[in-house]
């Protein structure tokens, strides 16, 4: 499968997510690469950070930052359980290319009026998309969400209705993600029982149960 984790707007934590989901999948024993799309390479860098710390590699990381991935990662699927890219915001081309080669699509939100839905351009393209693959799928998740708070709350019943819709699963607004990145290590290395581990687990569960 090739999942592709999408957004026009930044900030919204595409990496994270990109991250924690091939690290599930790998310590579960698939074989994964991740295609870092993004020019200024968040996930090349975490990569990096881990092979100075010393830590064993988890998974395949690889630079892919143009407009040919929907030739290139069905070429890199052949050798792996799972393709994982992650795209840098407002880079048309490469969204574009992204859609053509991708399975499944998370758009990643923030719970706020502002995130609550994509991109007009968002979902225009994938409406694009779906032209020429009418069988992609495509799911928003709330990331960086306090699950108590009222704006959350509001924003998961907002896209509850909406096409696509939201993944059941949240992940929360966490301080250890952000130590996790500047370590190149994931979250349940830093706490193998915590919450953000065991939100990431049930998230990529999910996944699997709506994965083509």
């Amino acid at each position: 499968m090739i999942i592709a984790l999408l957004n026009q707007k930044g900030g919204v934590g595409n990496t994270t997510l990109a991250l924690h989901i091939a690290g599930e999948w790998a310590c579960c024993g698939k074989r994964i690469t991740l295609v870092d799309a993004d020019p200024q390479g968040p996930a090349l860098d975490w990569s990096q950070q881990r092979s100075r710390s010393g830590l064993p590699r988890l998974f395949c990381v690889v630079g892919l930052a143009r407009d040919t991935l929907h030739r290139e990662a069905p070429e890199l699927a052949r050798d792996v359980d799972h393709v994982v890219i992650d795209e840098p915001p407002r880079v048309t081309g490469l969204m574009r290319s992204a859609l053509l080669a991708a399975d499944l699509v998370l758009i990643p939100v923030q719970p706020s009026p502002l995130d609550g839905w994509a991109s007009a351009e968002m979902l225009a393209l994938l409406a694009e998309a779906r032209i020429y693959r009418p069988d992609l799928r495509a799911r928003f998740v709330l990331n960086r969400c306090g699950a108590r708070t009222v704006i959350a709350r509001e924003t998961a019943e907002t896209l509850a209705d909406h096409d696509p819709p939201v993944l059941r699963n949240t992940v929360g607004q966490r301080v250890i993600y952000a130590d996790a990145a500047q370590s190149g290590r994931l979250a349940f290395e830093l706490d193998d029982d915590g919450p953000a581990a065991r939100e990431i687990v049930a998230l990529v569960t999910e996944i699997e149960r709506i994965a083509p």
